[in-house]
Formats: structure tokens, C-alpha cells, sequence
């Protein structure tokens, strides 16, 4: 019975940088909990992040650059998140290895998740094109990442 990790926030969890959720009702994620195939995580709390937290974005580049080490994630205020970052996204990387995940479901335009779109770093409210930190550490790794926009593919992916 293949497992799928999915953002904390989507199964309702209010783990967001402003201690909110961001539930989705999808009927498929409702099943594969019930199954007990969900793996429900936050990197950024898993990283050390307290809820509520300040909104962080990647400055340059995307999560590539970050775990590149070329990138940094920080705050408004100009506080350096990086390593809480890379922490929660190596967490996330080793529990899909513990239980055997190879798909993903995370936060679209969050810097740790975000599968496609990410927030451009001027804390405008701007987006650009991008992947999170989470997501690219476990592309790297094999991982499929899709956005909560994506689950019907996503779950295709499994059978695959």
C-alpha cells in the first residue's frame, strides 16, 4: 500500500506562517486517509518554525538554488530562515525514504513547497515561476511533487 506525504496545511492543520490552514476537501485525500496512506507533514515546522512566524521567501533563484547553497530564505525583516528550511525539507526527504514515498502533494507558492509557482522575494504578494526548498531536495531525490491543484495526477502517479 504505497503511502503519499502531503502538506500538513491541506489536511487542515493550521501550520501556515499565519496559523491558518489550507484545507482542501478533495474527496481522493479524504479516502487515502482514511486508508492510512497519507503522511501529513510541515517542513517548516518540522524545521523549527514556530506558528505563527513571519512570511519568508527565497531572495534569488528558486528551492534549487537554496539547496545549492547559492540562495537564501528569509524574512521581511531581513532574518535568515535558511537552515530551519533545509532542516525540514531533510526530514522530509527521510520519512518519504522511511516509508517508501515517491509522491508528493504540497502548498503551491509556499517556499517550501511550492511545485510551480513560489513568491518572487520582495514580499509584494508577487509570484513567479519556482519550486520550493522541499521540493527540490526531493526532486532530487526521485520524488514526484505536485501542487494540491494536482492531486487527481498525482494520484494517477501511484498506479504508475
Amino acid at each position: 500500500m504505497r503511502k503519499v506525504l502531503v502538506s500538513a496545511c491541506l489536511l487542515g492543520d493550521p501550520v501556515r506562517y499565519d496559523g491558518r490552514s489550507k484545507a482542501t476537501n478533495d474527496a481522493d485525500l479524504i479516502e487515502l486517509t482514511k486508508q492510512g496512506r497519507i503522511i501529513s507533514f510541515c517542513p517548516e515546522v518540522a524545521g523549527g518554525l514556530p506558528i505563527p512566524r513571519a512570511a519568508a521567501e527565497i531572495q534569488h533563484g528558486d528551492g534549487v538554488a537554496v539547496v545549492d547553497g547559492i540562495s537564501t530564505v528569509s524574512t521581511a525583516q531581513g532574518k535568515d530562515v535558511t537552515s530551519a528550511f533545509m532542516r525540514g525539507a531533510k526530514l522530509a526527504l527521510e520519512l518519504c525514504r522511511q516509508h517508501q514515498i515517491k509522491v508528493a502533494i504540497l502548498t503551491e507558492s509556499s517556499p517550501s513547497c511550492g511545485s510551480h509557482q513560489i513568491y518572487d522575494g520582495s514580499f509584494t504578494g508577487h509570484s513567479r515561476a519556482g519550486i520550493g526548498v522541499t521540493t527540490a531536495l526531493l526532486r532530487r531525490h526521485g520524488i514526484s511533487v505536485f501542487s494540491q491543484n494536482q492531486i487527481s495526477d498525482a494520484l494517477k502517479s501511484l498506479t504508475n
